[in-house]
């Protein structure tokens, strides 16, 4: 079914993509729209997952939860619940490390069988105990396995599908009237004593997290429904997603800086639902630059390429990326390599997105697409010039045309430049 829709999806386009403001959009609402024309388009989708006809759903949550920022500071809030999920099957509905051999639609299905039960909240209601239902729910988030649930709405939840460029896509929700956990979540104790540990700024708790090896999906469930920090608050999940991103980041920066320099040109490539990569690994100071290149008829591009850029240096970024949540998804990945090797480095990632991408999944797929790069065995190079004219062979985009706007490359030419005429 999915397969026959796609050719329609670029049809149902009414309006003139500016593909320059799209691509900063992503759905945000930048154009003044209401409403994303692009993203509506995936409404012809509807009815992949079999309609709810009655007012109940039961099934294990992977666990699940999901905050809305419409409306902010007034939100929507609540589980995810896959019907008739079991236990053993729940956890497939929340990892995209297991995704990996799915293809779009299949992801797009599996997806549209996860049940939004919304209740409305305030933002600051975190730390209410007033409302049984942020309180279950903040339970269900505790938890690091699936967590059988039951969940009653007003009325049979509203069959649609949610396509967001940093979410991952979700099905039918309604507003629900109560729901219940049918069995204690299992928590970890880091996760327990932190959550407890109200002094704690909510930053600190990300990072005892993260180096705890909690997932970064369960710290971004806490962080989302109000339970790390001091002064605590529900955040939307898509804020809260590109929030764990940078600070795991920054950490793992700050502690790579300690490392030695590696000795070597690598260069680290792999393909992930028609994402490209292209990761080099320059031996030299930390820094990190990321060039994305939109071609034609991809989800937010319209007719005519797009080419972007954004990097930081030694000293970290400064201020929002202009690349948004994609940008934090593809350092953490490069940080977490160098991380594992010990060693410090520069880092030049050039992610090129085509057509085969033609839904958005969420911003997973940058994260999960570079650690599947950094799984394949990377060449090596005695020069820059050599590593540069092998990447670019793998990419459509000829050369010319994404070069010129690569910072860390001319840095590192002319460093080299330099440090061989003083040893001269």
């Amino acid at each position: 079914m999915l397969l026959r829709l796609k050719p329609v999806l670029y049809a149902r386009i009414r309006f003139k993509v500016n593909n320059t403001l799209c691509i900063k959009c992503k759905g945000k609402g930048l154009c003044g729209r209401p409403r994303c024309p692009i993203l509506e388009k995936f409404k012809s989708l509807q009815s992949i997952a079999p309609a709810i006809s009655g007012d109940l759903v039961f099934g294990a949550s992977p666990p699940a939860i999901f905050v809305g920022s419409y409306g902010y500071p007034r939100v929507s809030a609540g589980p995810l619940i896959p019907p008739f999920a079991k236990e053993n099957e729940a956890s497939a509905f929340e990892e995209p490390a297991s995704w990996a051999n799915m293809q779009i639609e299949d992801i797009i299905s599996l997806r549209s069988h996860m049940v939004r039960a919304n209740t409305n909240f305030h933002v600051k209601d975190a730390q209410s105990k007033e409302n049984p239902l942020l309180v279950k729910t903040q339970e269900l988030a505790l938890s690091r396995k699936p967590v059988d649930t039951e969940a009653w709405f007003f009325k049979p939840p509203k069959q649609e599908l949610k396509f967001d460029a940093v979410l991952t896509p979700m099905g039918p929700s309604g507003l629900v009237k109560n729901f219940e956990l049918t069995e204690n979540p299992k928590v970890p104790k880091k996760v327990d004593y932190l959550v407890y540990d109200t002094d704690a700024l909510a930053k600190d708790a990300v990072l005892e997290l993260f180096k705890g090896d909690v997932s970064a999906e369960h710290i971004t469930r806490l962080l989302s429904i109000g339970l790390l920090g001091r002064a605590r608050k529900i955040v939307p999940t898509r804020w809260s997603i590109t929030a764990v991103d940078d600070m795991a980041g920054k950490e793992l920066a700050d502690r790579i800086k300690d490392f030695p320099w590696t000795s070597e040109i690598q260069l680290f490539s792999g393909t992930h639902f028609g994402n490209h990569f292209e990761v080099l690994i320059l031996p030299r100071a930390y820094s990190f630059e990321l060039i994305e290149i939109w071609l034609p008829k991809t989800v937010w591009s319209g007719e005519s390429s797009w080419i972007g850029e954004d990097s930081e240096g030694y000293e970290g970024k400064k201020g929002y990326s202009s690349l948004a949540g994609g940008y934090y998804a593809a350092r953490l990945p490069a940080l977490e390599y160098l991380k594992n090797i010990k060693r410090q480095a520069s880092v030049f990632v050039l992610r090129e997105i085509t057509p085969d991408y033609w839904a958005p999944l969420g911003v997973w797929v940058v994260r999960e697409g570079m650690r599947k790069a950094f799984m394949n065995p990377p060449k090596k190079f005695n020069s820059l010039e050599a590593a540069v004219s092998d990447l670019a062979g793998r990419i459509s985009t000829p050369k010319v045309e994404w070069v010129q706007q690569a910072k860390l490359l001319s840095d590192f030419r002319f460093q080299t430049t330099l440090d061989f005429f003083f040893k001269k």
